[in-house]
């Protein structure tokens, strides 16, 4: 069986990583057009950056949860017919115990150089503007998919969709495309669909089943129910 699942802030805010927006609409009490823009890196880098190292350093203060070491449970089950896919740019999956993480959005422990197109592991901060390690140049900027960029791997995550048998949507909004239309991609090709979720999301009557509470509780369930079936 080849199983995508797809994971979103509510995985992450269980292990205390703030959500993408507030109720009052603010990332870390920043506008997203703020900081989350290439225009906005343009015009305030130093904000910009300042606000992604904050959430660079807060990294230290979380630990996975019982939902990311599951999924991690989960692929040494299934191995390569796994695709995890995630929009969190935090490294709680890895550290959960899962080797194969495609980050959607890009991740906050790699810096991307405007200078070579480069991409560099990165845990320090980038407020003072180091060189790039490849090529010299200080143009070091967040290694993540900011509001009018393209999401990484778009056409592998497509055609995983398309060859899916099951589509698992874990603590996401459903409202931020393109990966909000991936269920009804994946149901398109003939996929089954589950969304495990808080609360039901946008895109809940997409959906062939949808279970909501928290993910912590939710996620290690239904990968006891999926590891029952492959030893059956």
């Amino acid at each position: 069986m080849n199983v995508v699942v797809l994971t979103g802030a509510g995985i992450s805010a269980e292990s205390g990583v703030p959500t993408f927006r507030d109720a009052d609409g603010l990332w870390e009490g920043h506008r997203v057009e703020d900081v989350a823009t290439p225009e906005a890196y343009d015009v305030r880098p130093s904000m910009v950056q300042k606000f992604y190292d904050d959430r660079r350093a807060a990294l230290a203060g979380v630990e996975p949860n019982p939902a990311h070491t599951a999924l991690a449970r989960l692929e040494e089950i299934l191995g390569d017919n796994l695709l995890l896919v995630t929009q969190n740019i935090d490294d709680l999956h890895e550290r959960g115990g899962s080797r194969h993480v495609l980050h959607m959005h890009g991740q906050l422990l790699s810096a991307l150089c405007r200078g070579c197109n480069g991409r560099s592991p990165w845990e320090q901060g980038l407020s003072d503007f180091p060189p790039c390690p490849r090529c010299g140049v200080p143009e070091l900027r967040p290694d993540v998919v900011w509001f009018g960029e393209v999401p990484y791997e778009m056409d592998r995550i497509q055609q995983a969709l398309m060859r899916t048998d099951l589509f698992v949507s874990i603590g996401t909004s459903g409202a931020v495309y393109p990966a909000a239309g991936f269920v009804q991609m994946a149901k398109a090709c003939g996929a089954r669909t589950l969304e495990l979720n808080l609360v039901p999301s946008e895109g809940t009557a997409f959906f062939d089943e949808a279970r909501h509470g928290p993910a912590g509780e939710l996620v290690p369930v239904w990968v006891d129910e999926m590891m029952t079936r492959s030893a059956l």
